[in-house]
């Protein structure tokens, strides 16, 4: 397989993931302590990740690669194991030889066994061990980047139920070399913590603006939304009708995150902080932002008094929001939300993604805009949000 498309670009794809090893933890543990991180143990005849005895999910291979390249396409995966994928899914020198095929340069890395926004780490009852399944992750991550020359740049977990802890991790991770931290939408919902509005909260997003970590609100990245079927679908529906419409929805979760981050005032009060929009796609956000602009001056008028700006305006100065499978009608909602403000994403290995002609899939969509904001979009926009060096 070749890719000609955007030959000329060192194209950043801004959401994959990547696989963990079953001993991703246990290899690294601290001795003694190697039960008390995520190992995979059988429950029911089904490998499962667990931690002590609090289970996180199925050990499933979270591809839809086969070991031989071919796509799945439905939810037939939902059943595959480890060794049914890909090893681009979880082995470095494998991953690079995929993108080289696709011609993608460089990829941001989101996880799976913590959830996307790190939230099943919350369900393990000791501290200790909660702390080490971050911290042991990260330094994985930072192992992968180094091991990647510079084309792997995974983004970091962050201890949310603490948030002192989360600001020395955020400070740890940077040391090492990460680009961006990876965010719960709702640290209420599974902890007394408040929620992201709090200005308890300001310590991080000042720490993050500080050290140029943007913060990354991956699609289900809380309890309450993390579902790969959700209430969404009617329940007559079949396992794959069911997983289209359950995955469709989860997009426009964000809608709500990013109201409530444009309404708190999180970016009025830290104009440096940079926020990313991952895997939700671009074509809702012109109308939710309007709708945000309206409301501002209707129903919460005179209310936001704090906000020195449009709803919209915020976005366009500090959100960046990920597309993928969008097509129709890109260069307008390029120029509505702002040709700097877009990301591309290929979601590789995960149900949606657009392997494997990620390229030439996407240059139907970008027929129509120019080569310039063809190369913020594919190119420099991640190389800056990210400080990715390319030629």
């Amino acid at each position: 397989m070749s890719q000609t498309a955007f030959a000329d670009l060192q194209v950043i794809d801004a959401d994959t993931h990547y696989t963990e090893p079953l001993d991703l933890w246990t290899s690294r543990a601290p001795a003694g302590l190697a039960e008390r991180l995520p190992r995979v143990v059988d429950v029911d005849g089904h490998p499962t990740w667990a931690v002590g005895a609090t289970t996180l999910g199925r050990a499933m291979a979270s591809s839809v690669i086969d070991r031989d390249g071919n796509r799945c396409r439905g939810s037939a995966f939902l059943a595959w194991g480890f060794d049914d994928t890909h090893p681009g899914a979880y082995d470095v020198a494998t991953r690079l030889e995929v993108m080289d095929e696709i011609g993608i340069h460089a990829q941001i890395v989101y996880p799976n066994v913590a959830g996307f926004g790190g939230q099943k780490f919350a369900q393990v009852g000791d501290p200790e061990s909660r702390r080490l399944c971050v911290e042991i992750y990260n330094d994985a991550m930072a192992e992968i980047q180094d091991a990647s020359h510079g084309r792997l740049y995974p983004m970091a977990l962050l201890p949310w139920w603490d948030v002192a802890a989360t600001v020395a991790e955020a400070e740890r991770i940077a040391a090492a070399g990460l680009r961006g931290v990876n965010m719960t939408s709702d640290p209420q919902v599974q902890s007394e913590l408040p929620d992201l509005g709090d200005r308890a909260w300001d310590p991080l997003w000042e720490t993050c603006a500080d050290l140029a970590l943007p913060i990354h609100f991956h699609i289900g990245a809380s309890q309450t939304t993390m579902s790969w079927y959700g209430s969404s679908p009617w329940p007559s529906l079949g396992d794959d009708q069911k997983l289209g419409i359950g995955s469709a929805m989860m997009y426009i979760t964000n809608a709500r995150v990013l109201a409530n981050i444009i309404y708190s005032g999180m970016l009025e009060r830290h104009p440096r902080l940079k926020v990313v929009s991952v895997e939700s796609g671009i074509g809702w956000i012109p109308f939710v932002l309007e709708a945000l602009d309206h409301q501002a001056n209707e129903t919460a008028a005179g209310s936001m008094d704090y906000l020195s700006m449009a709803p919209s305006e915020y976005f366009r100065r500090q959100i960046y929001a990920c597309y993928w499978f969008e097509r129709r009608d890109v260069a307008h909602t390029f120029e509505v939300l702002g040709s700097d403000n877009i990301l591309f994403e290929t979601d590789f290995p995960h149900p949606t993604c657009l392997y494997p002609d990620s390229l030439a899939y996407a240059a139907e969509g970008l027929a129509e805009v120019s080569p310039e904001v063809q190369r913020k979009v594919l190119q420099d926009n991640g190389a800056a949000l990210y400080r990715i060096p390319v030629g």
